[in-house]
């Protein structure tokens, strides 16, 4: 018995230890964020028309979906294709909020609504206790409630203020990182599978 204590002891330090390093591909994230502090210096909600895939607004613009959609692409992840294809399969699972009968390649990957049901469907949504700021790690996508309907969302700093990390977004001022993880009330917290399909090569869940 002391044996198999001993053994278990081991085995929940190495899990500990493996689920407390940094994601290789959440530090990628990170720094291509971090990469648009400074050259993403607006913030502009207006619809525009968009290549199709890996459109973008002007670099030195955008929404706080934007600094997600650009960091996403550092990892292999084109937002605004995946999103698309993914709605284009399975509209009526996505958010039914603006009188569309169809996708919109320009503007669906730019809506938190959008992306928050994308990532629940097709990478990880966290469940542990979402005020708890050892449960955030480097790379991990948040979105918050600030109020009066409006939604946002960033990405998760591997700098701490303490024992929170700073977040990366554009919530009005350009990209920016900052110490506001709980400041808003935090709806929902993603985070990347290391090796994720895309979502043509998988059936979709629901």
């Amino acid at each position: 018995m002391k044996l198999l204590a001993a053994l278990l002891t081991i085995l929940s330090l190495v899990v500990s230890t493996c689920l407390g390093q940094e994601s290789g591909v959440g530090l990628r994230v990170v720094s291509a964020a971090r990469q648009q502090i400074g050259v993403t210096t607006q913030y502009d909600p207006g619809y525009t028309a968009l290549k199709y895939p890996g459109g973008d607004v002007p670099l030195q613009t955008g929404v706080c979906s934007d600094v997600v959609v650009r960091s996403l692409r550092h990892v292999g992840l084109d937002l605004q294709k995946a999103v698309h294809e993914d709605m284009l399969s399975h509209f009526s699972a996505y958010p039914q909020k603006w009188g569309l009968k169809a996708p919109d390649k320009n503007i669906d990957h730019r809506r938190v609504p959008n992306l928050m049901r994308y990532l629940e469907r097709h990478h990880i949504a966290m469940q542990e206790k979402l005020q708890a700021p050892e449960s955030y790690r480097p790379g991990d996508i948040v979105a918050w409630d600030l109020g009066g309907g409006v939604l946002h969302i960033g990405i998760v700093s591997d700098k701490l203020a303490g024992r929170t990390r700073l977040i990366l977004h554009n919530i009005g001022n350009g990209t920016k990182e900052e110490h506001i993880l709980l400041k808003y009330p935090v709806i929902g917290h993603y985070r990347l599978k290391e090796d994720a399909p895309s979502p043509q090569q998988r059936p979709a869940s629901h």
